[in-house]
């Protein structure tokens, strides 16, 4: 991705850091720039807009963009989305907030693929809470965004003590400051297709339906970090992936691992905190790989669950430990193998 100059209000740190070659992704797709809040008054082009939180990139969120991007070609606009980081129920409610389907990485990346121009990340501050609705059409979708055409659900709400919602940016499109379309809800066997339906698809370890919600396997990427080895001393190595929040899906799981070799590699993998080895609290995806064995070290892979085999459990010994894994492993090999013979 070509360099960009630096700048207060673009922060090409993140940028360059998310937008590295994203597996599955073509290059062409890194035309996407992304802004952490406002864009600098040189890149405020007259955009399509719009707005969400969008974690797993779903089947209805695909659909939303898919209307975005024709939209903004049909009026020779950039096609641009607003999220949030953090969610702003982590904001308020941090005990009690949602399990993330996706890391910032992974949403970008979905963007990308969809064909996005362009992706405001807006900081979830206490000032951006309090912001009055009326405000917020102002200062951040006219002024900042430039929007001129608006996409939103029928049940968008936005602003402090969230009192904004469709019927106020109805009256501000009627006076010509920009056109609103709303978007009805897209279902899937007379079910909303939502980030709640996803998530309690991924937490019943039901990822057939995940997929379906999602519209392709479910995964997490990530880039290889050296951990403790403890694994390698048990007799089963891993790569080990950071996961800063709170995961939809956790337990034992049969995989396949992108972007180490021409094929996917097979291997069984944990995503959990490891209650036998670690109590202090830190989220780790793990991935023992079957009959590979090359240095993998800081590559950025792409973890695809295709089976939950179990839940986490903590175990007493080490010993009891290493032969739960064996088991785990031997049944991922044979679904796996089972699975490719289809």
């Amino acid at each position: 991705m070509a360099s960009r100059k630096r700048s207060n209000n673009q922060d090409d740190a993140l940028a360059d850091r998310i937008l590295q070659r994203h597996p599955g992704v073509p290059i062409s797709a890194y035309s996407m720039k992304v802004f952490r809040g406002a864009a600098r008054l040189s890149d405020r082009a007259p955009c399509a807009l719009t707005i969400g939180n969008f974690d797993g990139v779903h089947r209805g969120h695909q659909r939303l963009l898919a209307r975005l991007i024709a939209a903004a070609q049909e009026r020779e606009l950039t096609a641009s989305v607003m999220t949030f980081e953090p969610h702003p129920r982590e904001f308020f409610a941090p005990d009690r907030a949602p399990a993330r389907i996706a890391s910032l990485r992974d949403k970008l990346g979905a963007f990308a693929a969809c064909g996005v121009d362009r992706v405001y990340i807006m900081p979830f501050t206490r000032r951006l809470a309090l912001l009055a609705p009326d405000a917020f059409i102002e200062d951040i979708l006219l002024k900042n965004c430039n929007v001129k055409w608006l996409l939103v659900g029928s049940d968008f709400k936005f602003g402090a003590s969230r009192a904004g919602d469709v019927r106020l940016l109805s009256t501000r499109a009627a006076a010509g400051r920009f056109e609103l379309e709303v978007m009805p809800n897209v279902e899937d066997a007379n079910e909303r297709i939502s980030s709640t339906a996803v998530r309690a698809a991924l937490s019943e370890g039901d990822l057939t339906r995940a997929a379906r919600l999602l519209d392709r396997a479910y995964a997490i990427t990530g880039r290889v970090l050296h951990g403790r080895k403890l694994g390698r001393s048990l007799g089963f190595p891993t790569l080990n992936l950071r996961v800063d929040a709170p995961p939809a899906l956790r337990g034992i799981f049969a995989v396949r691992v992108h972007c180490l070799a021409e094929r996917s590699v097979a291997g069984v993998a944990s995503l959990g905190l490891r209650p036998t080895v670690d109590s202090g609290g830190r989220w780790l995806l793990e991935v023992h790989l079957f009959d590979f064995t090359d240095a993998v070290y800081g590559k950025l892979v792409k973890v695809e669950f295709v089976k939950k085999l179990r839940d986490e459990q903590k175990y007493e010994t080490l010993g009891q430990l290493s032969a739960a894994m064996s088991g785990d492993a031997a049944r991922a090999r044979a679904f796996l193998n089972s699975a490719a013979a289809l």
